[in-house]
């Protein structure tokens, strides 16, 4: 994977390189960061040059609170957590469970973005930090193309390295302000262990046999697995 330097936007990198059973992933298909509300004029140039297609994670109302800067790349919006973002606060979930959520929930969802990513076009993923709903999305089209779990899991577990520590301090502050008592706020935001990861990839296979069956299950055709695999893959 290649760490991207888009000034205004964080935690972008390019999951390229990484081994995949008789292969490895192509570099330049699919790149992954947060928001890019704040993208500066020359990483907004940079995104143009690099990327075919966007797949916004986000809802309508971060959407509308946090326009993207990038204009000129055609973009699917895919909400993928159902209700608002700050219900997870409010429930004090942690991240597992919150991802358990995400793929009992929005499987339909899920399998539209990789379906996106399916298509063939460079596809930059997306949400406002990067880390949660992109992370569950590029493990899943990753894993269902038999990349290396172990290097899938170290990407997702890079995000907390690539997080502002200014950001961290400030959503630190006010998650402690507005839920005091909730005990899984601070990991929630600013936190991607490893383990979590691998653990959600393996109740996944627990339950539906594997990642491509689960993407199966909700809506993905043999057909879009088989162009997944060659638009990600290279011998």
């Amino acid at each position: 994977m290649t760490l991207l330097e888009l000034p205004g936007v964080f935690n972008a990198r390019d999951v390229g390189g990484m081994p995949a059973s008789r292969g490895r992933i192509r570099e330049g298909m699919l790149l992954r960061s947060g928001s890019l509300v704040a993208a500066k004029p020359t990483a907004v140039a940079e995104i143009e040059r690099r990327v075919g297609h966007i797949v916004d994670l986000r809802d309508g109302q971060e959407v509308a609170e946090a326009p993207s800067a990038v204009s000129s790349v055609p973009t699917t919006n895919l909400p993928l957590f159902l209700g608002s973002v700050a219900s997870f606060f409010d429930e004090d979930l942690s991240l597992e469970e919150m991802y358990r959520h995400l793929i009992d929930e929005s499987g339909a969802r899920l399998a539209d973005a990789v379906r996106v990513i399916a298509a063939g076009e460079r596809t930059l993923v997306h949400c406002t930090v990067g880390k949660d709903r992109t992370g569950v999305t590029v493990a899943l089209a990753l894993t269902a193309v038999d990349a290396d779990r172990d290097a899938v899991v170290a990407d997702y577990a890079l995000t907390a390295s690539q997080l502002p520590a200014e950001r961290n301090r400030r959503i630190t502050e006010f998650l402690r302000a507005q839920h005091p008592h909730a005990e899984n706020a601070v990991a929630l935001a600013t936190q991607s262990p490893a383990a979590v990861m691998r653990g959600i990839l393996d109740e996944i296979d627990r339950g539906w046999g594997s990642a491509a069956d689960y993407l199966r299950a909700h809506g993905i055709a043999d057909d879009d697995l088989v162009a997944l695999r060659s638009a990600l893959v290279e011998s």
